[in-house]
């Protein structure tokens, strides 16, 4: 987000500030690079280092978000309200290690990729669920979401309403829905922007 606000920045010829000081951004601290585009090792902390960086700098700056934003919409409140509630509970500064280089490698552009990260996100609340942790009550299971769908069976020009949103489950599903409806024109079989979401308190599916 920060790299597609600061081209926009520049090509209206402004500035941009960044929200994440320097030090605390992902290509300083876990994966500068090289000039291969592969982490530079020699710079990335690790080791003891790595650990202690991550538990008495990183998660107390990003926490500090939520006291100094401007008011509760805004992204540095959400930030903190994150980190408000974390802890890093890696205690071995090789497994830390090992696991920033794995995220290192996902990519959040495409639509398919954020796609696979939804599901890997609900398939991680499925596994709370079932080993009887708390988030297991916000997961909602996909045949019965489904069902759900075809229950209530929505047309073009009805608003769908998602109070909890969670992963967007019902969202998707009443979507495809409609997409393989045969009461959906053509045009809107193809064309994505048909969706138009707006986020309020919670989501609206507006068709």
């Amino acid at each position: 987000m920060e790299k597609d606000r600061q081209t926009a920045a520049e090509l209206k010829s402004k500035q941009y500030v960044n929200i994440v000081s320097s030090e605390f951004r992902w290509g300083v601290w876990a994966a500068p690079k090289n000039g291969d585009g592969k982490i530079d090792f020699h710079k990335a902390l690790t080791g003891d280092d790595l650990k202690d960086f991550v538990d008495q700098k990183l998660f107390p700056y990003l926490k500090k978000f939520k006291t100094e934003a401007k008011g509760p919409d805004t992204i540095e409140y959400k930030i903190g309200e994150i980190f408000s509630e974390l802890k890093n509970k890696i205690q071995s500064c090789y497994n830390l290690r090992e696991l920033i280089n794995l995220i290192d490698e996902l990519r959040f552009r495409s639509s398919a990729e954020k796609h696979e990260m939804s599901s890997l996100y609900e398939d991680k609340i499925k596994n709370m669920g079932n080993a009887g942790r708390n988030g297991g009550e916000y997961y909602t299971p996909r045949p019965l979401i489904k069902t759900v769908v075809r229950v209530v069976d929505p047309s073009i020009g009805n608003k769908i309403y998602d109070g909890a949103v969670g992963s967007a489950g019902f969202l998707v599903e009443a979507y495809e829905y409609l997409k393989n409806s045969k009461a959906l024109p053509r045009k809107q079989k193809r064309c994505r922007s048909g969706l138009f979401m707006e986020k309020r308190k919670s989501l609206w599916l507006t068709l």
